[in-house]
């Protein structure tokens, strides 16, 4: 059966439903596994796109995984598509060595799935935003079945069933809570896929918890149900992956071009490749490590050189407490013509992608890359440095 027709059923909506310290109350979670058992049994023989970020992490892409496993006990077919690339080494070694099943598709060429084949679509560790083939099954006028996220809610969500959770760490720890109901699956360790699919978990949780020094008592409780089943040797070979030289480069730059102040640390690092584009969250990684620094900014011109086109892409990682990523972000970048923001993010991390539009294009005269390169850099650091230090900020409000 379609998920055409079905009113839209939020589950657990961010800011009700949620316990004493915080979490979602057991009732909740059975409730909403309950509603997605039913939907699930309705639509079989039905076939769903999932969509995760143009740039997917361990956690998107385990999250896809596991749902792609669900979909299989109701006879659901569900294809995993990314419209960017995988470029980290530790996300590469995920999918080449797990056999993940999750597929590029550019959004600029004609090769992309048929979409008159799927009768929904489905996002998960996104809201839409963060994807650029969200546009793309719009058009086409597919139904969206289910939206699973641990972010902050970024727009107004039309879909069958919401599981939005800014609380959760992971939205692998949502995927691990919908598997320990055995409601909808039940993992056996004697099944390889399973196995596999329990360590890209493991991997996604860890990931996005900062190796759990991050984690609420319900990402714990995942990661204890996952270690029945992962394969810790499998998790360390992904976990060895080494950096690529290009990425060294792009965090000797950030290191080279950062500027302090309050304790925060921003680094502008030049024009990157499509492919390099993870050196940047890595680089952030590295200078929020550097003493007496709270946060980290780091931004760069990503270069599509097949499509002529660029994104100013950065990403902020924070120690500070009373620092939200997702509020200083959304505050200092804002949003598009259309209200999206250009950004947001979670717990200790954040990240934004401002296209360069009609000045994209990389050009012969080296002066000109440079003299871009200067404006782009110094409006990013406008935009930071005033709310970094509002008094002493570059942009005067008098």
């Amino acid at each position: 059966m379609s998920a055409m027709g079905h009113g839209p059923v939020h589950a657990v909506p961010a800011t009700v439903g949620k316990a004493a310290g915080g979490t979602t109350s057991q009732r909740d979670r059975i409730n909403l596994i309950e509603r997605l058992d039913k939907l699930l049994s309705q639509r079989s023989g039905d076939r769903h796109l999932v969509l995760i970020q143009d740039f997917p992490d361990p956690d998107a892409l385990s999250s896809a995984w596991a749902y792609r496993l669900i979909c299989q006990q109701y006879d659901i077919d569900c294809d995993i598509y990314y419209g960017g690339t995988l470029s980290h080494q530790e996300n590469i070694a995920l999918v080449r060595l797990s056999g993940l099943p999750a597929r590029r598709w550019n959004p600029q060429t004609k090769t992309g799935p048929d979409l008159s084949k799927y009768q929904a679509y489905v996002l998960l560790d996104t809201q839409g935003a963060t994807s650029q083939l969200t546009r793309q099954v719009e058009e086409a006028n597919l139904s969206l079945f289910l939206v699973v996220d641990h972010h902050a809610p970024q727009k107004d969500i039309n879909a069958t069933l919401i599981d939005v959770r800014p609380h959760i760490r992971a939205t692998a720890t949502i995927l691990t809570q919908y598997l320990q109901s055995k409601v909808l699956l039940t993992l056996d360790r004697s099944n390889s896929t399973h196995v596999k699919c329990a360590t890209a978990l493991m991997h996604g949780l860890r990931s996005d918890t900062n190796n759990l020094m991050h984690a609420a008592e319900a990402d714990f409780m995942a990661a204890a149900y996952l270690s029945n089943f992962y394969d810790p040797q499998l998790l360390g070979a992904i976990l060895r992956a080494s950096r690529s030289k290009r990425v060294m480069d792009v965090i000797e730059r950030s290191l080279r071009n950062r500027t302090i102040q309050n304790n925060v640390s921003i680094a502008g690092v030049g024009y990157l490749r499509y492919d390099d584009r993870d050196a940047i969250p890595q680089a952030a990684d590295f200078l929020v490590t550097e003493e007496n620094i709270h946060t980290a900014v780091v931004y760069g011109i990503v270069h599509d050189e097949d499509e002529e086109r660029e994104v100013v892409i950065g990403s902020l990682r924070t120690s500070k407490i009373t620092l939200d990523p997702d509020e200083f972000i959304k505050e200092a970048f804002g949003q598009d013509l259309e209200g999206r923001f250009f950004g947001g993010g979670r717990t200790t991390a954040g990240g934004f992608g401002i296209p360069v539009g009609f000045l994209s294009g990389f050009y012969e005269n080296s002066d000109y890359n440079r003299l871009k390169w200067e404006v782009f850099d110094m409006q990013i650091k406008q935009k930071l440095w005033r709310l970094v230090n509002p008094e002493d900020g570059l942009i005067s409000t008098d």
